[in-house]
């Protein structure tokens, strides 16, 4: 199960290893933890998000979109930890998930509401020791190598000599990445298409294995 923040995450950050393991035929599920309404489009993001997840190969039936008054999208937000932990506690139980993966620490942008989203994972984990539930975090990438668009896929491979612990996920089919960001209408600005183009995060994820 994906934990993210909003729509767009899964497209923007996460898409990689969305294609790895659609295309290897795992039960996959998203959890988005908020509609994006910051702007007041809420449900315009919710439904793009819907068709994202079309060309992504992910079941609409096994995304969940949330609209918690507590876990609005916005840099002022601040989002309850133990909350969190409630509602991924729910989803991990009410699909039998055994895999998480999210954001890191920083969350790559530094975004409050994706660092907020990690340490709900982190608390859901460390409360849930006794369920042996495993959990990756996207690792976030200093400036340069966040857009460096492909050659990123061998810095990366570089990377993984230093920290073998490391899994690097390759995009096989990146034109499926831009196609998915591409139904994300209102976000489909000339700065995004270009952060799609040079981001790293089209090309490669890099996971690193979250141990409480």
């Amino acid at each position: 199960m994906f934990v993210i923040a909003h729509p767009d995450d899964e497209s923007m950050f996460f898409s990689p290893t969305i294609n790895y393991l659609t295309s290897n035929v795992y039960n996959l599920h998203i959890l988005c933890l908020s509609t994006g309404n910051a702007d007041g489009m809420g449900n315009i993001r919710k439904n793009e998000l819907h068709q994202a997840c079309a060309v992504l190969k992910v079941p609409l039936q096994q995304l969940k979109v949330l609209d918690h008054p507590n876990l609005q999208d916005g840099f002022g937000q601040v989002w309850n930890h133990d909350l969190l932990t409630e509602i991924i506690e729910e989803e991990v139980t009410k699909h039998d998930i055994h895999t998480i993966i999210t954001f890191d620490n920083y969350g790559v942008s530094g975004h409050c509401n994706h660092r907020d989203v990690h340490r709900g994972v982190l608390t859901f984990l460390l409360t849930n020791s006794g369920r042996h539930i495993k959990a990756w975090e996207l690792v976030s990438l200093n400036i340069f190598r966040k857009y460096c668009g492909p050659v990123d896929i061998w810095l990366s491979i570089l990377s993984a000599k230093k920290h073998p612990s490391n899994v690097i996920i390759i995009n096989e089919q990146p034109w499926k990445s831009f196609k998915a960001m591409a139904q994300h209408l209102s976000q489909w600005v000339w700065f995004r298409k270009l952060f799609v183009s040079f981001s790293s995060y089209t090309y490669t994820n890099t996971l690193n294995r979250i141990i409480p």
